[in-house]
């Protein structure tokens, strides 16, 4: 399967309609998580082996020759360390990117999910809006981005080994990325 390209995978085969309700109940309730603040239960969702990443996007005109991701770099591209350093962050007194928190609203759609390279893994795909909004002085921010997900089988849970994010925007609008993507 070629992990480079998000919109789908090359060979890889369809889950079951009870798998795919699986995954669909885990993509809604870590939204539900996140967009309630209740971090450390979203890092319960979490492998311990997880990698977290949102590579920065350049435009191509049709015809150039390499992808859109910009060689290596990424706007952030995590571990479980420094997700639950972040976490800690956010829970403390000093995230004054995040005082007050954000008011925020996922919506995930367009999820598809595809037998993994492992028996205990599978890799989803899916669509993510973000509204985001702060204070009362700032107009509110939208965060679209699609996402490739590799969630493993964990005992009778799903938990997210890696995420790849990709933004449909290549300049980010927002003031900055202290939410969960």
């Amino acid at each position: 399967m070629n992990e480079q390209n998000l919109e789908s995978p090359d060979d890889a085969a369809l889950v079951d309609a009870t798998t795919h309700y699986e995954i669909s109940c885990f993509l809604s309730n870590e939204a539900a998580l996140l967009d309630a603040g209740h971090y450390s239960s979203w890092m319960s969702l979490l492998t311990e082996d997880i990698r977290y990443r949102m590579p920065i996007s350049v435009t191509v005109a049709r015809g150039d020759a390499g992808a859109e991701a910009l060689g290596g770099m990424a706007h952030f591209d995590e571990d479980y360390y420094s997700l639950d350093k972040r976490v800690a962050r956010l829970q403390g007194d000093h995230a004054w990117a995040e005082d007050p928190r954000s008011r925020t609203r996922r919506f995930i759609t367009n999820q598809r999910g595809f037998v993994g390279s492992t028996e205990d893994e599978y890799i989803a795909y899916s669509y993510l809006l973000v509204f985001r909004s702060r204070l009362d002085v700032r107009p509110p921010e939208w965060v679209s981005a699609q996402r490739r997900d590799v969630l493993r089988k964990v005992g009778t849970s799903l938990r997210l080994a890696r995420r790849d994010i990709t933004i449909d925007e290549a300049v980010l609008r927002t003031q900055n990325l202290a939410i969960f993507l």
